[in-house]
């Protein structure tokens, strides 16, 4: 079943009397409890298409529906984790945490179960207490992380979450991102501009062309990972030097670079292509 579906988006934006096409008849959908991540080039459109399913932003034409509904603005079934943490710098760990679950009313004793949940998922325990500015840049988006997984949406939208970390601290991110979705899996729409992450986090991965954007191919990572069985392995660096991850990466880059060649020849390995 369609959890976000795409329909011939179009989007124009005015800047200084003129106009430009930004995004051109984008159409593809992500499934229930699917991770599907958007790659592109930088002003193709992909964090527009995210802010049209968050309902922050609407097509020039076509259509953002979000179950089987059509998106007119933001929704509770839905939760966003930006690249900066938006945590409330006044307010501690469990309380940017619960802060969602209080507005909806859940009483206190549910709220308290459900923050706690989440507070030894993202291992912060031991952190309950401190305020954000106390917390690492990689503590606090596992704060901001956490705070969506518990308002318990159907969907979620992750614009760029690791971008502001460093390279270290993202490896791990990633990896805590992974381990979440296996014990309690949503369905994402994930931005990066990192084509490792896409292909580590991904079930599919929609690439993008350059202005205006449209869809040069989606690539279907989730039947390469069950083939071989990547999560088997605990850490990033043991799936990035397997043959078929190599493989995949490349492709996905020579799409990027209009380079379409087949890096993998006549092997068999090559990725399967969803439209």
């Amino acid at each position: 079943m369609s959890q976000i579906t795409f329909e011939k988006i179009k989007r124009i934006f005015d800047r200084g009397g003129s106009s430009f096409l930004a995004l051109d008849e984008v159409s593809f959908e992500v499934r229930e409890k699917e991770f599907v991540s958007i790659v592109g080039p930088s002003g193709c459109g992909k964090t527009t298409l995210l802010r049209m399913a968050a309902g922050l932003e609407f097509p020039s034409a076509g259509t953002v529906r979000v179950g089987e509904r059509e998106v007119t603005g933001p929704g509770p079934e839905r939760a966003v984790v930006f690249q900066q943490f938006a945590l409330f710098p006044w307010k501690t760990v469990e309380e940017n945490i619960g802060f969602g679950l209080k507005c909806q009313g859940v009483a206190r004793g549910s709220r308290h179960e459900t923050v706690s949940r989440y507070i030894e998922l993202m291992g912060l325990s031991g952190y309950e207490q401190a305020y954000p500015h106390q917390l690492s840049g990689g503590m606090q988006q596992r704060v901001a992380i956490a705070r969506s997984y518990a308002l318990n949406p159907d969907v979620l939208l992750m614009d760029e979450p690791f971008g502001a970390l460093d390279a270290q601290t993202r490896v791990v991110m990633q990896e805590e991102l992974i381990k979440l979705s296996r014990i309690n899996p949503r369905t994402v729409l994930f931005i990066t501009h990192s084509v490792e992450e896409a292909v580590y986090l991904s079930d599919r991965v929609v690439v993008l062309t350059g202005r205006p954007g449209k869809i040069k191919e989606i690539i279907d990572i989730r039947g390469v990972r069950t083939r071989d069985d990547w999560d088997r392995y605990e850490r990033i660096e043991e799936v990035m030097d397997l043959e078929a991850f190599v493989h995949l990466r490349t492709y996905i880059w020579r799409l990027l670079r209009g380079q379409e060649k087949d890096p993998a020849g006549d092997s068999g390995a090559a990725p399967v292509a969803l439209h």
